[in-house]
């Protein structure tokens, strides 16, 4: 079992800046990949960012160039920074660890971005 939560989300204006954090029960970013999903009310949840156990990152489009997804593997943390917020970031942000069919999920973090 891994246990994951979430903290760091909050409410900023657009153009602004928040980095969540993810923090792991346990040693797995070597075997784990690390994600980061958003869902905004009546939508799918979907990937944002993630983070492979050799390092490799991907990004949802939306947020390529706006978003970094990164590790520490000392305090056993994922963030996720991102900056030039809109409104459509709006969300529930859930952090998620994935390896080889075991999937597990923090509580979610609220991130709404609004004037």
């Amino acid at each position: 079992q891994v246990q994951l939560v979430e903290s760091g989300g909050g409410l900023v204006q657009p153009g602004g800046s928040l980095r969540p954090s993810c923090a792991a029960s346990r040693r797995i970013f070597s075997i784990y990949t690390m994600g980061w999903y958003h869902q905004a009310p009546g939508k799918e949840r979907e990937l944002v960012a993630a983070i492979t156990s050799g390092g490799s990152t991907n990004y949802a489009d939306s947020v390529k160039g706006r978003f970094t997804i990164s590790r520490d593997s000392a305090k056993n943390t994922v963030y996720l920074q991102m900056n030039s917020l809109k409104p459509e970031d709006t969300a529930v942000y859930y952090c998620n660890a994935d390896y080889n069919g075991w999937s597990f999920w923090g509580q979610g973090t609220q991130v709404t971005v609004s004037s």
